[in-house]
């Protein structure tokens, strides 16, 4: 009989000692994802940039689509691929960071470009794209729409996994699959709320309740307006993004000025705007790493564009 109730001792403390783990793991996993809110936030911007023009009954496809590829692109390359750098070589983990966030650069300054240039593809065009080959454009959409995400999941997976690099190898893996597997629905349960809304006000502008009819119509007006704004965080949400992991990326390599400069400037407007210092100099580190996003996206835009042409003309 002793013998039982030492192996339920046992048991009960093994029980006990699970749960503490899985604590653990939780509150890990729950300051890792509030480690990589700002990217997050980008992420949430930049997607609905993607069904913009499309049916309004195809939207959520879409969004289901590229949600399904996120997830994939975290669980299946990003993850394993953090992890096992993160263990044998995590030397490579920063210069791979880096090329994620040179293209984000040439991505955002690449659609400055065509806006400004006149070569972005007009809406007729697009829509007439869309009505010729409905199937190709949207996976035209997706993959474009899955190929940014990766670069943002990756960066939200680095983020985390620097969180959490001090727990053990099984433990980092589980906070790393449980970040991706929440922040994606986070992030495409926000996109699909937005990318709805004005169905939702088209519904409620049939009722008969004189507000919620008014509330409705409202929405309607408004979501035109919202799209179009998120549409432009979503490229200064790149430029900024990627900007900030090329300063933080040449630091981390040896080279400080770059990165020193922007964050003495940072502490400049923190400590010169008394209350209001933590928001403003936030505000301004992010806005200097818009800016190099832009400047080193530009160079990179004339690169790939203005030489080719160039030579082509000789």
């Amino acid at each position: 009989m002793s013998g039982l109730f030492a192996l339920l001792d046992d048991v009960a403390a093994l029980v006990r000692l699970t749960a503490a783990s899985l604590d653990d793991i939780a509150g890990a996993a729950g300051r890792a994802g509030a480690k990589a809110a700002g990217v997050v936030v980008d992420d949430a911007a930049v997607t609905p940039r993607y069904v913009q023009g499309l049916k309004p009954q195809r939207e959520l496809s879409i969004i289901r689509r590229i949600a399904v590829g996120s997830l994939r692109n975290k669980l299946l390359f990003i993850v394993p691929a953090a992890l096992l750098l993160s263990w044998l070589a995590p030397w490579l983990l920063t210069p791979i960071l880096m090329c994620g966030g040179l293209y984000l650069c040439y991505e955002g300054a690449e659609k400055i470009w065509e806006k400004l240039s006149g070569h972005a593809p007009a809406p007729e065009e697009t829509n007439a794209e869309a009505a010729a080959d409905p199937v190709a454009h949207e996976k035209k959409v997706v993959s474009g729409a899955v190929r940014t995400d990766f670069i943002l999941s990756a960066e939200i997976m680095v983020i985390a996994l620097n969180e959490v690099a001090t727990e053990a190898f099984l433990a980092r893996a589980i906070i790393l699959v449980a970040v991706a597997i929440g922040i994606t629905a986070l992030v495409y349960g926000v996109v699909a709320l937005i990318v709805k809304m004005d169905d939702l006000g088209l519904l409620l502008a049939d009722r008969e309740s004189a507000a919620v009819s008014a509330l409705g119509r409202g929405l309607v007006r408004a979501m035109p307006i919202v799209l179009a704004v998120l549409s432009v965080v979503g490229v200064v949400a790149m430029l900024w993004v990627g900007g900030h992991i090329l300063l933080v990326g040449v630091d981390e390599l040896g080279f400080h000025p770059p990165y020193a400069l922007v964050h003495h400037v940072e502490l400049l407007v923190h400590e010169a705007t008394g209350p209001l210092g933590g928001v403003l100099g936030w505000l301004t580190n992010t806005a200097l790493s818009a800016v190099v996003g832009a400047v080193v996206g530009a160079i990179v835009v004339a690169v790939l564009h203005l030489l080719p042409r160039k030579r082509a003309h000789h």
